[in-house]
């Protein structure tokens, strides 16, 4: 799994699958060079465009929850740019949210704070969902394909791959945001990653984080994984540096070399130059084969490709992931 499933047990967070956060990219905008692509994708397999089936979670997000992408501009490990979405209650199948954009302390706050860019706008449930354009950016937020592809059966049974992937014709619900590179700060390079929190008892609670793909799910110990998933980027060179580099270790990097490893994905924030093309680990485009990549970080190189291919239902426009799958398939 990319970040789907990253509480403990292979859980949903908070035993919610609204709440779970599967995936962030970062990309420049296919159709302006002006413009940067933030994506988040959660509550995994999402239902989306037939009657639900049992085993699956409804299609929506929660309307106590926060979703935000935040974004650090001097490398200090904090955000100075937040983008915040919050939304409705589901009443007849439909739901709304509203974006806001924060900058500096506001961007460090629980609560969802500064510009309101788009107000009120519709969710959308089926494969007629279009963005809304509210300037100075491009707004989706819907049911979307799945677009992470990995070999989960055979990532939990030695490395032997199967050559299936877990997540073909599955969705997730997706919030995309592009935005003009004058939101970003002035330079052209920044740290991204995502949190998703929740009011509970009159606080805010975070319970769900990420920035590079396949981390609490795998990197992690199990005992550790709902703290993480509580914790900030700031300290995690703090928590985690001899923990991933004694992994690393164990799994065939000398001593120096693994503290190094450790620190390309320490702290957990994505980091993307735009004077360079998007690959991951700069930044992370749709087509990023991330799960062989980590697995190869994981083992210095002992584990090769799952050998699946990126999905084809992608989109050449805004918001770039594909359609709604139909149930079942």
């Amino acid at each position: 799994m990319s970040n789907h499933y990253s509480a403990a047990n292979l859980k949903f967070p908070g035993d919610d699958a609204r709440l779970d956060l599967t995936d962030l990219f970062v990309f420049g905008s296919p159709e302006d060079l002006g413009k940067t692509v933030l994506i988040i994708d959660v509550n995994p397999h999402t239902t989306g465009m037939s009657a639900m089936p049992p085993f699956l979670m409804k299609s929506e997000f929660h309307p106590d929850g926060i979703y935000r992408i935040n974004i650090d501009t001097d490398g200090d490990a904090q955000a100075e740019i937040a983008f915040t979405l919050v939304f409705s209650e589901l009443v007849d199948d439909k739901q709304t949210g509203t974006l806001f954009y924060a900058t500096g302390a506001d961007a460090r706050r629980p609560e969802p704070a500064g510009e309101v860019l788009v107000s009120g706008t519709p969710v959308g449930f089926d494969a007629g969902a279009e963005p809304v354009q509210a300037a100075p950016v491009r707004l989706f937020i819907g049911v979307r394909s799945d677009p992470f592809f990995a070999d989960a059966d055979g990532a939990f049974h030695g490395f032997h791959w199967t050559g299936q992937d877990a997540f073909a014709d599955r969705n997730i619900l997706s919030i995309a945001i592009e935005v003009p590179h004058d939101l970003l700060g002035s330079g052209p390079a920044i740290g991204a990653w995502a949190t998703v929190s929740v009011r509970r008892d009159r606080a805010i609670v975070q319970v769900d984080r990420g920035g590079h793909p396949t981390i609490n799910p795998f990197v992690n110990p199990n005992n550790i994984k709902n703290e993480y998933n509580l914790r900030h980027p700031v300290d995690d060179l703090a928590n985690y540096l001899e923990l991933w580099s004694k992994l690393l270790e164990s799994n065939g990097y000398p001593a120096a070399e693994a503290r190094e490893a450790a620190r390309i994905v320490l702290p957990d924030i994505l980091r993307y130059d735009r004077t360079q093309p998007a690959a991951y680990p700069n930044g992370r485009a749709l087509t990023d084969d991330v799960f062989s990549a980590r697995f190869a970080w994981l083992t210095n190189g002992k584990v090769g490709p799952d050998g699946l291919r990126p999905h084809d239902d992608m989109l050449d426009r805004f918001p770039y992931l594909g359609v709604p799958n139909r149930y079942p398939v």
